[in-house]
């Protein structure tokens, strides 16, 4: 069992019981446990069991100032245990059954260890923020996306009152409606409805969840003290400005891969996260080739494929004649398993390497890789950008359409395929990525990106290590 010091303040975090969302609030833990924090980190029984499955019986132990504890999501266990829930079932249900286990999860540990001190918690957990009110403790929000799509989720009423959203009908996917271009959303001129994230698409808003909740998750966040971001000031201070107009203090402290390996206390490092066995092997495959020749596949935990757009990947990535590491989750085809053509295999064995999961930061940071053929999740973006790989960018939902276009528009560090994704396309843009004009300037802009990333992380003047340290005094002197 762990232990608390006299006067070590102690916080709960609990992120949204998603892969996505688990990675960086561990991280952010980690962080703040070498800052002299006492951590409760609270995730889904679910979830909790899935992590033991993936990582072994002892792979979250209660270490001194670092404990787990549980609460239910409310809904029966999937009948694929390697699948969790949908994120928008996962969400009504938490915020209708977790907020009374949440306060007992807080009673517990309070009598158990020491008072907890302050909660932070994903963004979208609101009904944390109403425990942290009634037992007089302050909460933090936790933003872990792209400080961009938190802009764009702000002006959904805009797009509704315009007239832009929702669609009349479902023919406005397919007519070149959604290339239509918004001039209102600051930082962002150019953008396209496509680039939104496609919640807002609906036929009728009032029948969608994610609109109205999106909402009032921003709405509630007023009231929190700060709001902390996975992103460094250089890379999104035109963004994080725009939200401290409407928002309190935004404290960008990433990327917190780079922060995580910063800090000198590595008394958590076995601690881990993925929800999926890691394949360490590839490591091994990519040692023995050569620099810069090797394209990552990977989208992700939660975007999926219909079979067709599978085997169109498939034979993109045969015609660029390009090796490739890809990473085939067991649910990343819609409705079936994940069926590579035989020709496909026979023809890629001895330059393509599949696996269903890997140490992404580890892949990410091997010379042998060139390129990053991504769904642009926010975490999968700023490991990208840490590490200087340039990206293909075939985003699928939520944060990911503006995370692409702030990649190809912005920061010039990534190229985006159609979503209705054809095999000639994928080879065209792989070859481009890897060996053409275009791919060698986006190398140099994401390296430059990178040196800027480690920059903001060096202590101790960089950017994220003095808004970290912002944080920690906010953490540890925020009124009851």
């Amino acid at each position: 069992m762990g232990s608390t010091e006299a006067n070590q303040p102690h916080v709960v975090c609990i992120p949204l019981p998603a892969q996505g969302h688990i990675n960086p609030m561990l991280k952010l833990a980690k962080i703040l446990h070498s800052k002299g924090f006492f951590i409760t980190f609270v995730i889904t029984e679910y979830n909790y069991q899935r992590l033991l499955g993936s990582l072994g019986s002892d792979a979250l132990p209660d270490l001194p100032s670092f404990h787990f504890d549980t609460i239910s999501d409310g809904l029966p266990p999937p009948e694929n245990p390697d699948v969790g829930h949908d994120v928008v079932t996962t969400l009504k249900s938490l915020h209708e059954n977790s907020l009374g286990p949440f306060k007992s999860v807080l009673s517990k540990v309070s009598t158990l260890y020491s008072p907890v001190t302050c909660i932070v918690a994903d963004f979208i957990m609101s009904f944390t923020l109403s425990a942290a009110e009634e037992l007089g403790i302050p909460a933090i929000p936790f933003w872990t996306s792209g400080a961009g799509s938190l802009v764009c989720y702000d002006h959904y009423p805009n797009l509704i009152q315009k007239g832009l959203m929702p669609l009349k009908d479902q023919t406005y996917l397919e007519d070149g409606y959604l290339d239509t271009t918004i001039d209102f959303i600051p930082t962002m001129t150019g953008i396209r409805l496509k680039d939104i994230p496609p919640f807002v698409r609906v036929v009728n808003p009032g029948d969608e969840f994610m609109v109205g909740f999106s909402q009032g998750e921003i709405e509630r966040a007023k009231s929190a003290p700060a709001i902390i971001f996975n992103t460094f000031d250089d890379l999104e201070c035109d963004i994080l400005d725009v939200l401290s107009l409407k928002l309190p203090f935004c404290y960008g402290i990433g990327p917190l891969s780079l922060l995580e390996n910063n800090i000198s206390d590595k008394s958590l490092d076995s601690i881990k996260s993925n929800m999926w066995v890691e394949d360490p092997s590839c490591l091994k495959w990519l040692d023995a080739k050569e620099p810069l020749s090797v394209i990552y596949v990977n989208f992700g935990s939660v975007a999926v494929m219909t079979p067709q757009q599978l085997v169109e990947f498939c034979w993109g990535l045969a015609k660029s004649n390009n090796s490739f590491l890809w990473i085939i989750r067991p649910d990343l085809v819609i409705g079936d398993s994940a069926v590579l053509p035989p020709e496909f295999l026979a023809e890629t064995s001895n330059r393509g390497l599949l696996a269903s999961w890997c140490p992404q930061e580890q892949v990410l940071n091997h010379p042998s890789i060139g390129g990053f053929l991504t769904h642009s999740g926010w975490n999968s973006t700023i490991e990208s950008i840490s590490s200087g790989v340039p990206m293909i960018c075939w985003p699928f939902f939520a944060d990911q359409q503006p995370n692409c276009w702030w990649s190809c528009n912005k920061w010039m560090i990534a190229m985006e395929i159609d979503n209705n994704v054809k095999s000639d396309e994928v080879s065209k843009l792989v070859i481009e990525l890897m060996s053409g004009e275009r791919g060698n300037e986006m190398r140099k802009n994401a390296i430059a990106w990178k040196n800027k990333a480690k920059e903001a992380c060096t202590f101790p003047s960089g950017s994220s290590v003095i808004n970290l340290d912002k944080l920690i005094h906010l953490l540890q002197t925020s009124p009851k």
